[in-house]
């Protein structure tokens, strides 16, 4: 079997996905796992499949010639053994540019692999001010957990880290 990683984007309409599992389907397909989003207007999202490798180009062909698909392929190599914590971590904090960047700055220089990101931005409930809320998987070295943490609670006055692992 081979392991394809798809990231795509497309105007958003009815339908998406089901034209992406019926494709998945007549190849015999497995869908591993995916994320989809309505962004703005436009669906995007990464999908990984496992499909026999007779089957695999087809597929793909086929993917990448639904109508207004802009999609790419890579074929996902085995995966290394598991050799540090995965923890959760959920942030919020008054919203300003560049906390992502922050963020993800912090979690690199304290040896952190951020495995996924899903943010967004809404208004606080009592004072309508635009609040940034995260959640994040992150994978880090144990001993690394409690510098990583406070080197994120240091960013800003304002930003609340809640971890779970």
């Amino acid at each position: 079997m081979q392991h394809l990683v798809f990231s795509f984007i497309c105007p958003d309409r009815t339908g998406i996905v089901n034209n992406l599992s019926n494709i998945v389907k007549q190849y015999q397909g497995n869908w591993q796992s995916s994320s989809m989003h309505n962004l703005s207007g436009f669906f995007a999202g990464i999908i990984e499949i496992a499909v026999a490798e007779k089957n695999s180009q087809a597929l793909i062909d086929d993917i990448k010639a639904i109508d207004g698909m802009n999609a790419q392929v890579a074929i996902a190599a085995m995966a290394e053994e598991k050799t540090q914590e995965t923890i959760v971590l959920e942030l919020t904090a008054n919203d300003r540019a560049g906390i992502v960047q922050d963020i993800s700055s912090v979690i690199h220089h304290n040896n952190g692999n951020l495995l996924k990101l899903v943010s967004r931005q809404n208004n606080a409930p009592h004072s309508g001010q635009l609040m940034f809320s995260a959640k994040a998987t992150v994978a880090v070295n144990d001993a690394n957990i409690d510098e990583l943490i406070g080197a994120l609670e240091n960013l800003a006055d304002d930003l609340m880290v809640d971890v779970s692992r």
